[in-house]
């Protein structure tokens, strides 16, 4: 007899660490929401010196940006825990970033830094999304549909072809003309300051697409927490869950990397923020506490950088250098991971 067929996955309490009707979880998202809230208000009408409709041209895009890397960061990192049932990993061990660093290189190579300004809009965006989801979906189709199936193999088979990318964009590197392999440097580190306006509506759909095909499947990926056998007994597709996860997590990974550049260990940080704060597994709650902590952190950090310390340069390299350190602080603590 067939299991049957699930429609509305709601998890047993000892998986997701408290009741669904327990008010703790929300009031610590809503609180974390409204101190993100203050860090936006503050990066966009605090310091203000001239015309306000001339400054918020200016800061309304790196707002936008904040949101559109915080949300896919968050939803992409959580989703990729519950997937491999690892919260030590990050969707750039599947080699998206390495990726995106080659293919622009490879861009450099062959016609020069000046193709990076030449190219820039909607179609190269899309084109470089494009090129990385679809590495993602050759990969998943090729270890998901082979005789030996298993995410333990697509992982492994990631942080190699990761490693592939990342030596081949360096021998490309040594090749550059300086001037070029400047120019190059720019576009390989997370800029949200330098985002083309004309690309945020179509960042909003895409999160908000991704959003809402997540929130409808919220309570089936809680299911997923609690293990294969245990989803397959549920009534939960166990493979057809975990490859629309994938699919989510390699359009929007692919997404941020193309629009903002690399952000390695910034959903690592914000995940598991979330995870402490809220309490719980569910992931109704843990993806918009994510989202809100890495809205704090990047529009509270640029606030900062820019209005109180008057300094120059990334934000991102600060938090990626941070992520860094809280990686290994976790990674030494945990022995179970």
């Amino acid at each position: 007899m067939s299991a049957p067929e699930i429609t509305d996955a709601r998890p047993v309490e000892t998986a997701t660490q408290g009741a669904a009707g327990h008010p703790r979880p929300w009031l610590r998202v809503l609180l974390a929401w409204g101190v993100a809230g203050l860090a936006l208000g503050a990066y966009l009408f605090a310091f203000v010196v001239g015309p306000v409709d001339f400054a918020l041209s200016l800061r309304l895009p790196t707002a936008g940006a904040i949101l559109v890397a915080a949300f896919t960061q968050a939803l992409a990192t959580v989703l990729f825990h519950t997937v491999t049932d690892n919260r030590i990993l990050t969707p750039s061990i599947m080699g998206f970033d390495a990726l995106f660093v080659l293919l622009q290189t490879v861009l450099v190579t062959l016609f020069g830094g000046l193709v990076l300004t030449d190219l820039e809009g909607i179609p190269m965006l899309l084109a470089q999304t494009a090129a990385m989801v679809l590495f993602a979906l050759l990969l998943y189709r090729w270890l998901f549909s082979g005789t030996f199936a298993n995410l333990h193999v697509l992982l492994l088979v990631g942080v190699v072809i990761g490693m592939a990318f990342r030596s081949a964009s360096t021998f490309l590197e040594r090749l550059l003309h300086p001037t070029d392999y400047d120019l190059l440097s720019v576009e390989l580190f997370g800029r949200i300051t330098d985002v083309d306006p004309r690309h945020l509506p179509l960042a909003f759909v895409v999160c908000l697409v991704a959003g809402v095909c997540a929130w409808r499947r919220r309570y089936t990926l809680d299911v997923l927490l609690l293990g294969r056998e245990a989803a397959l007994g549920i009534g939960v597709e166990h493979r057809r869950e975990m490859t629309v996860a994938l699919v989510l997590i390699a359009v929007l990974v692919s997404f941020s990397t193309a629009l903002v550049g690399p952000l390695t260990f910034f959903g690592f940080v914000i995940a598991t923020l979330a995870y402490q704060l809220t309490g719980t597994h569910r992931h109704a709650a843990v993806v918009p506490m994510a989202t809100a902590l890495g809205v704090i952190a990047l529009a509270g950090g640029q606030f900062l950088l820019q209005h109180v310390f008057y300094a120059a340069g990334f934000l991102t390299t600060i938090i990626e250098f941070v992520g860094g350190l809280c990686f290994l602080v976790v990674l030494l603590r945990r022995r179970n991971l």
